[in-house]
C-alpha cells in the first residue's frame, strides 16, 4: 500500500531524472503537477493549499480531519505516476512533483476522513486531472458541487479508469512491485472508489478523473477496510495557447494594441500588447472552454467587427485575429457602471441592430451612426436592476459633433450570507440552499472558512437551510426564514458539532493481535458492542459529545492486564481518541487441594474415634451396594418385558 525508498535510491532517481530530463506529454503544448503548502495544523484539523494551475489560477485551500502519522506533502522523488500510466502519457511524468498523504479520521471502518477542496474560483470545464492512489486495503467516496451548488454526477466526475503505477512493464514506473490486474473498482452509482476485494495492502492501484464542469468544492471521504491504510492525491494540468495579430484596414498590422484575455468566470487572465507586426500572444493558459479575447482600439480608431472574441483551447491552440480602422463620424459612446460608480465589463450594448461590449472600464463607443433619433439599450445581467437608463438621442443633419455620456447605472440586488461553525471554527464544503421567490431553490458551499453567499438576490422572503455533513450533528436549527428587501443580509449562521471517533487495539502481553474480543462503549447514545477485526483492532466513529466508558471483556480461558474498563472524553471539538489498547494474557489456574477434615485428638472424628478415611471407604461401600441393588430391580423388569 504505501511505498517508500531508501534515501540512496531515491537520490539515484533524482540524478537519473537530471540526467535524462522530464518526457513531456505528447497531447498538449504544456502539462503541469499541482504545487502544494506544507501540510499545517495537527491531526484532525489538518490544512494546506494547493495550486492546479497559473492561467488561470487554479487555486484550493485544503482542510482535512485525517488523523496523524505518515501524512504530509511528500516530494515524489521515490513515488511517482510515469509516462507509461494513462495518466502520465496524457500530463506526462509526476517524477520529482509533489503529491499528498493522509489517512483515515481513525483506524476503523466507521470513521472516515473528509478532506475538503475549497476553490477561490470553479474550476475550467476541462484540461485537468486529479489522481487517487494507493487505493488497496481502503476506500473512497467522492462529492464535488459545482458553481451553480449542484452536486455533480458519475458522468460529471469524469473517471477515466483505474491503473496500477507499481505494475511490472509499466514505462519509467518507480522501483516498487504491484500487479496489473490489483485495480481499484469504480461505483458510478455511490462515487465511491475502492480497492481490491480482499482490502489487502499492495502498491500500486490508482484512479483519475477529469471533470468536465466547472467545481467550486471536492471533498474525499476516506475509509479504511483493513490495515493501516494511507492514500496519495495528485492534482495536473493541461495549457495551450492563444494567439492572433491586430491589423489596420488602412496601415496593416498594428503594434501597441492592448488586448485582454478573460477566462469563463469573468476573471481577467492576462493582458498583453501587440509586437511589431501587429503579433500578440497569451502562452500556457488551461487547456478548456470559455476564454474572451478582447481589443482596446487606439485612439480614434474603432474595431472592424466585435472587439472580443470567444476561444476554446480544449482540443488545439487558439487564434483571435481582429481589424481596426479609423473611426468614422459620428460617435457614440457611454460607461456602464453600478450605483458605487463601479464599471461592468463585458455587457451587450445595442444601437440599432449593431453590439458591442463595454470594456474594462465599462465604457463602449459606435461609430457610423447615422443623421436621426436613436436608442441605446443593454442586455440586463442576472442580479442586477438597471437604475438609469439614456434617454434617446439625436444625430443632426452634417453634425461630426461625437455623442457621449449616454451611460447606464445598475443597482446590484442584496446578498445574503453568513457562516457555518463548528467548535468555534468553518467547516468548509458544508451545502447550505436558499429557497425563494424564484421557486428554483439555490445552492452554494461554504469555504475554508465556513462563510457561504448568495449573491444578487431577487427580493423577497428567503428559507436558508443547511445540510448536515458528515462527521457532524446539528447544534440547534438547521433552518431559517430570512427577508431580503434592500440591503445586504448578513450573518445568517448556522452552529455544528463535530462528532468524534474512538479507536484501539487487543494483543497478548507477547504483542499478538486477538481478533473477535468483544469491546462494549457506553455513553450518550447508549452501549454498543464492537468485536476486533483480524488486526485485533476496534472501533467506533460519529460519536456525539459526551463521556464514554470503554470495557473489554477477555475471551475465555484469558484475563485482563490492567485495567478491563476505562473513561474518556469526546468535546465539540470531536476529538479522534485513539490508542485505547488492552493487554490479554492466558489465565493462570491454581490447582485445587482436597480439603481437610475438623478433627479432636490428632485425626479423629469427634465421638467415634475413628479417622475420616473410615466414613470415606464406607461411603463408597454403601454407594456400590445401592448400585448393586438397582441394577438388579433393572435387570428382573427386563426378563419380564422379553
Amino acid at each position: 500500500m504505501r511505498v517508500y525508498r531508501s534515501g540512496v535510491i531515491a537520490g539515484a532517481i533524482v540524478v537519473i531524472a537530471a540526467l535524462v530530463g522530464a518526457i513531456p506529454a505528447a497531447a498538449a503544448t504544456t502539462t503541469s503537477w499541482a504545487g502544494w503548502q506544507p501540510l499545517a495544523g495537527a491531526p484532525g484539523a489538518y490544512t494546506s493549499a494547493v495550486q492546479i494551475a497559473a492561467k488561470p489560477a487554479v487555486t484550493a485551500t485544503v482542510t482535512s480531519d485525517s488523523r496523524g502519522g505518515q501524512v504530509g506533502v511528500i516530494t515524489g522523488a521515490s513515488t511517482w505516476l510515469s509516462e507509461g500510466t494513462p495518466v502520465g502519457a496524457k500530463y506526462g511524468s509526476s517524477l520529482n512533483q509533489p503529491y499528498l498523504n493522509l489517512r483515515p479520521k481513525a483506524d476503523n471502518a466507521t470513521s472516515p476522513s473528509t478532506t475538503t477542496y475549497s476553490f477561490a474560483a470553479p474550476t475550467p470545464a476541462s484540461g485537468w486531472t486529479f489522481v487517487l492512489g494507493d487505493i488497496d486495503a481502503d476506500a473512497v467516496r467522492i462529492h464535488a458541487v459545482a458553481a451553480d451548488g449542484h452536486v455533480l454526477d458519475a458522468t460529471e466526475l469524469g473517471f477515466r479508469g483505474g491503473f496500477n503505477y507499481c505494475a511490472p512493464g509499466v514505462a519509467g514506473k518507480p522501483s516498487c512491485t504491484g500487479d496489473a490486474a490489483d485495480v481499484p473498482t469504480w461505483d458510478a452509482a455511490t462515487l465511491t472508489l475502492t480497492g481490491n476485494a480482499a482490502a489487502a495492502d499492495t502498491s500500486g492501484a490508482a484512479g483519475w478523473f477529469e471533470p468536465s464542469t466547472p467545481i467550486v468544492s471536492l471533498s474525499f471521504v476516506f475509509t479504511r477496510r483493513a490495515g493501516l491504510p494511507v492514500y496519495q492525491t495528485w492534482f495536473a494540468s493541461l495549457a495551450r495557447d492563444v494567439t492572433g495579430t491586430v491589423t489596420d484596414t488602412a496601415e496593416g498590422p498594428l503594434d501597441g494594441v492592448e488586448l485582454t484575455l478573460t477566462d469563463a468566470n469573468g476573471a481577467v487572465v492576462g493582458t498583453t500588447t501587440t509586437a511589431a507586426g501587429g503579433t500578440y500572444s497569451f502562452p500556457g493558459v488551461v487547456a478548456t472552454d470559455g476564454y474572451t479575447v478582447r481589443v482596446a482600439p487606439p485612439a480614434g480608431k474603432i474595431s472592424e467587427g466585435p472587439n472580443a472574441q470567444t476561444v476554446d483551447l480544449t482540443d488545439a491552440d487558439g487564434v483571435a485575429d481582429f481589424t481596426v480602422r479609423d473611426i468614422v463620424p459620428v460617435t457614440v459612446s457611454g460607461r456602464v457602471t453600478d450605483t458605487d460608480g463601479t464599471p461592468i465589463a463585458g455587457l451587450t450594448v445595442t444601437i440599432d441592430g449593431r453590439t458591442t461590449t463595454t470594456d474594462a472600464d465599462g465604457q463602449y463607443l459606435f461609430d457610423k451612426v447615422p443623421v436621426g433619433t436613436h436608442s441605446a439599450t443593454i442586455t440586463r445581467p442576472d442580479g442586477y436592476t438597471i437604475v438609469t437608463a439614456p434617454p434617446p438621442f439625436t444625430v443632426a443633419d452634417g453634425s461630426e459633433t461625437p455623442i457621449t455620456g449616454v451611460d447606464f447605472r445598475l443597482a446590484e440586488n442584496p446578498t445574503l450570507s453568513g457562516t457555518v461553525r463548528a467548535g468555534g471554527s468553518g467547516v468548509a464544503g458544508v451545502t447550505v440552499t436558499a429557497s425563494g421567490p424564484g421557486g428554483t431553490p439555490l445552492s452554494t458551499v461554504t469555504d475554508a472558512n465556513g462563510d457561504y453567499s448568495f449573491p444578487r438576490l431577487p427580493l423577497g422572503e428567503y428559507t436558508v437551510a443547511v445540510e448536515v455533513p458528515d462527521g457532524y450533528a446539528a447544534s440547534g436549527a438547521v433552518s431559517r426564514e430570512e427577508s431580503v428587501i434592500e440591503g445586504d443580509v448578513d450573518d445568517v449562521d448556522f452552529a455544528l458539532v463535530r462528532l468524534g471517533a474512538i479507536d484501539g487495539t487487543v494483543r497478548t502481553d507477547g504483542g499478538a493481535a486477538v481478533s473477535g474480543v468483544v469491546i462494549s462503549v457506553s455513553g450518550p447514545a447508549g452501549t454498543q458492542q464492537l468485536t476486533t477485526d483480524a488486526d485485533g483492532a476496534y472501533g467506533l466513529g460519529t460519536l456525539p459529545p459526551g463521556s464514554y466508558t470503554i470495557t473489554v471483556t477477555p475471551p475465555a480461558g484469558s484475563t485482563v492486564v490492567g485495567a478491563a474498563t476505562r473513561t474518556v472524553v469526546i468535546t465539540d471539538a470531536g476529538e479522534v481518541v485513539v490508542d485505547q489498547d488492552f493487554t490479554v494474557a492466558a489465565a493462570v489456574v491454581t490447582p485445587t487441594s482436597t480439603p481437610s477434615v475438623p478433627s479432636t485428638g490428632g485425626n479423629r472424628l469427634p465421638a467415634t474415634g475413628l479417622g475420616p478415611e473410615t466414613f470415606v471407604w464406607a461411603g463408597i461401600g454403601a454407594a456400590v451396594l445401592i448400585l448393586g441393588g438397582v441394577l438388579v430391580v433393572l435387570s428382573r423388569r427386563r426378563s419380564k418385558g422379553d
